[in-house]
């Protein structure tokens, strides 16, 4: 098993920029392929970013292509989500995810969760 815990919400400007990172413990990170995925109030919770095991091949939401990116570093047990340009519409709590399918946009195809981290874009 692997256990996720998020970190690096908060409120922010529209416009401006967050860094969410994800650190796992239990087997290494490395096993994985990760997503980030959101859910605001009244939402079914959706796909931002994905980043297979290698590191090598990412997938965004249209909503988020140019200015997020995921990343990540095995070494560090971690997982980031770089938000640039953020928007009103950009709020909401963000998950960090595991699973076991590189690119994978759906939530059920991922295992373990983290707790969210509350992200907040004032207009």
């Amino acid at each position: 098993q692997v256990q996720l815990v998020e970190s690096g919400g908060g409120l922010v400007q529209a416009g401006g920029s967050l860094r969410l990172s994800c650190a796992a413990s239990g087997r290494t990170l490395s096993r994985y392929a990760m997503g980030w995925f959101r859910q605001s109030p009244g939402k079914e919770r959706e796909f931002v970013a994905a980043i297979s095991r290698s590191g090598g091949t990412t997938k965004y939401a249209d909503s988020v292509k140019g200015r997020f990116t995921i990343s990540g570093d095995n070494s560090k047990s971690a997982v980031y989500l770089q938000m640039n340009s953020l928007k009103p519409e950009d709020t909401a709590v963000y998950y960090c995810a595991a699973g076991s399918i590189n690119g994978a946009i759906s939530d059920g195809s991922y295992g373990y969760w983290g707790q969210g981290t509350q992200v907040t874009v004032s207009s």
